[in-house]
């Protein structure tokens, strides 16, 4: 189904709201984490039996700890609780694959690699709640062509091109937890989220930052630091977005004279350590922020099997091919892209994928409509390669 939508682009808009959790945010910890989970995994059941078997590690909650935050330093009192749930494949004619073993690993190993001041050993304890699955699910995976069926009656949406707001969104937030940032401000911790709110041409963000204790040895310490960080982030956005008026705020509860009550403080760099616990799905979408103008999918994709859950594969496959609609068919202004699949139904062929147009003046449907049909066509034809793109790490999102 290809359809013109009569309707304003996004960018056009008065109004848009876009949000994005950094990388230390313990919602986006979960998401990474369990992905990271389901890729391993999947490489593990390549490796032993040829083929990637039943799993959606796809449940999970971060709990957060207790610390002592003081400025020089704190001290952790209890560590976070990291739960990792849902079901896999835990035995194959005998043969044990070491499920546990495997989640608790790439848990410590993503926390090495990505929190400067998180040790997964001491700060982190695990509880693995993953189960086999129910016997009617896990026949789906007996098939012998490449292409499954879906192990879920389930919807997706995805679109391009990104609005200005959007990008500098991923830009920002990417900036500040990257290396260069983090040499310059060593105390700004890793748990960051910005708010973007676009005013017709003027954008407004606001973004909490927890800074890491250790580094900052007073009220007034904190507060001359946090000024050199928001000018930095003021002079980042101006340089990589154009709008009228950009307008930045940071930390906005702190209280000046109200002492350690009154500063964002982490002794770990992110509030995971002690005051937020984190869950899958809370966090970005695929395609890295949470746009509210935008339609949504209810799924969270990370963590789930790159082989049968439309919950992923489509959640991402949707805005590949919005992104190659957009890029090869002349005219186009905005699209749409929706995929809907019916349970045991191969993932090749859904229900129904249908793309939704805004065109730029001038512009009429109809000579577009062979065009994109044949973008949406190839890209399902393909589909068991971006599953293996899936099942092996290639395409990072979140």
């Amino acid at each position: 189904m290809i359809e013109r939508l009569r309707q304003t682009p996004l960018e056009e808009q008065k109004l848009e709201i876009v949000e994005r959790k950094g990388l230390g945010h313990p919602d986006s910890i979960c998401d990474a984490i369990m992905d990271q989970v389901s890729v391993r995994l999947s490489r593990e059941y390549l490796e032993r039996f040829g083929a990637i078997l039943h799993h959606n590690a796809d449940k999970s909650l971060l709990v957060a700890g207790e610390v002592e935050t003081r400025f020089g330093g704190g001290l952790v009192k209890e560590p976070m609780l990291l739960i990792v749930g849902d079901r896999a494949t835990l035995e194959v004619e005998g043969i044990r694959i070491p499920v546990n073993e495997i989640a608790i690993q790439t848990a410590e190993e993503w926390f090495k690699k990505n929190l400067r001041f998180v040790d997964p050993e001491r700060h982190v304890r695990y509880q693995v709640e993953l189960k086999p699955g129910s016997p009617e699910l896990m026949e789906i995976f007996k098939s012998k062509s490449g292409v499954l069926g879906a192990n879920d009656t389930s919807a997706a949406v995805g679109y391009a091109p990104m609005t200005r707001t959007e990008r500098i969104m991923l830009k920002t937030e990417r900036y500040v937890n990257s290396g260069d940032f983090k040499k310059k401000f060593p105390e700004s911790g890793e748990d960051v989220k910005v708010m973007g709110l676009r005013k017709k041409n003027k954008l407004h963000l606001t973004i909490a930052m927890a800074l890491v204790d250790r580094f900052v040895a007073s009220e007034r310490d904190y507060f001359r630091k946090k000024a050199e960080i928001l000018e930095e982030i003021k002079r980042f956005v101006k340089a990589n977005a154009d709008f009228d008026e950009i307008t930045v705020d940071l930390n906005t509860l702190d209280r000046e004279g109200s002492g350690i009550r009154g500063v964002y403080l982490t002794v770990l760099g992110t509030s995971a350590d002690g005051a937020d616990s984190g869950q899958v799905g809370r966090g970005n979408r695929v395609n890295g922020v949470i746009p509210l103008n935008r339609p949504l999918c209810s799924e969270a994709a990370a963590g789930k099997n790159p082989a049968s859950h439309v919950g992923k594969i489509y959640n991402l496959l949707t805005h590949r091919i919005a992104n190659h609609i957009y890029q090869q068919v002349p005219g186009i202004a905005e699209v749409y892209l929706w995929l809907l699949s019916q349970i045991g139904k191969p993932i090749d062929q859904p229900a129904v994928a249908a793309a939704q147009i805004v065109l730029k003046p001038g512009h009429p449907i109809e000579p577009l409509r062979k065009e994109i049909e044949e973008v949406i066509n190839l890209e399902l034809e393909k589909i068991d390669e971006f599953c293996m793109e899936l099942a092996y790490g290639h395409i990072p999102f979140g």
